[in-house]
């Protein structure tokens, strides 16, 4: 797989809450048996990394010389550890993760079992670039507040129809069954007012991350594919667009219409199937031994 489809698939990933014992984090990553990419951030900075399968396959070596595998392994082993933070749900407890700083770069660590033997992982990211910014952060979420604005728009529009229509029920002789049913008609302006003083302060409240990652996850990747379509669409009708690091030409199509499949193992290796991961069905998952210290041989032979 091409890096730039690797920048592509990681800005349709919604971002994920990460609780750690130091502080918390909001994520977001694309995994693929090719490589990886991810954005960390605190709400602070932004942190940002991207490898291939080359250097998955010379990090685990330095990090588990006791395991023996091709990176598609690996990668496939933190897809499974990171795909529940992706979608939302309780860690089912199958790794601890971790982080340190230093100077300008993030370490976030990763620790877990793979065969039985204790698994490392360390994803080494630097600060990114404001267009990487810009992309995952700013642009969707403008879109979303315009979204937003509109959707707030429509649901007044219909709210001053339905007070037209129970106005017509009543000049016809309708009568409420129940006093508590009755309700004042809209009025948008002072609506407005009134939610600004009440209401605004607990609904900005960003705190660590976790309210937008909780309720806004399907907006967030329903904007950024509107965004890749637009941008699609122009490229189709040959206008110029603007060059950036995560607007790759040409591999807007198949992302939209064929999303990459979760990690799976070299199809050559010997594999037992596991419950599915992904919306794309059952994944297989390579087979593991544990090493002898004497006598080394690899893990999926």
């Amino acid at each position: 797989m091409k890096m730039e489809e690797l920048e592509q698939g990681l800005l349709m990933q919604p971002w994920a809450w990460l609780p750690l014992a130091e502080n918390s984090l909001v994520v977001k990553a694309y995994i693929t048996k090719q490589g990886y990419a991810l954005l960390v951030s605190d709400l602070q900075q932004v942190w940002h990394e991207q490898v291939d399968a080359s250097v998955v396959s010379q990090r685990a070596k330095e990090l588990n010389k006791r395991l023996t595998a091709p990176p598609a392994a690996f990668l496939c082993h933190l897809d499974d550890l990171l795909r529940p933070l992706l979608k939302d749900t309780a860690c089912p407890g199958k790794a601890t993760f971790s982080c340190d700083r230093v100077d300008e770069a993030m370490i976030l660590r990763v620790q877990s079992e793979l065969s039985g033997l204790p698994f490392y992982w360390n994803f080494h990211c630097i600060l990114a670039n404001p267009s990487l910014v810009s992309q995952h952060l700013i642009r969707p979420l403008m879109g979303m507040s315009l979204a937003l604005q509109c959707q707030g728009r429509e649901l007044a529009t219909l709210l001053r129809m339905k007070d037209l229509e129970i106005q017509d029920y009543q000049e016809s002789g309708a009568v409420l069954s129940r006093d508590r049913l009755k309700t004042e008609p809209f009025e948008e302006n002072s609506f407005l007012e009134q939610f600004m003083v009440e209401k605004l302060p607990e609904a900005c409240h960003v705190g660590d991350g976790r309210p937008f990652v909780m309720h806004l996850q399907n907006l967030y990747v329903a904007v950024t594919r509107q965004e890749i379509q637009v941008r699609q669409e122009h490229q189709g009708t040959g206008d110029p667009q603007p060059s950036s690091s995560t607007s790759p030409q040409g591999t807007e199509n198949q992302l939209l219409s064929q999303p990459e499949e979760p990690v799976s193992s070299a199809p050559s290796l010997p594999v037992t199937e596991k419950d599915p991961t992904g919306p794309s069905g059952p994944v297989k998952r390579p087979q593991l031994s544990k090493v002898k210290r004497k006598k080394l041989r690899g893990l999926f032979s």
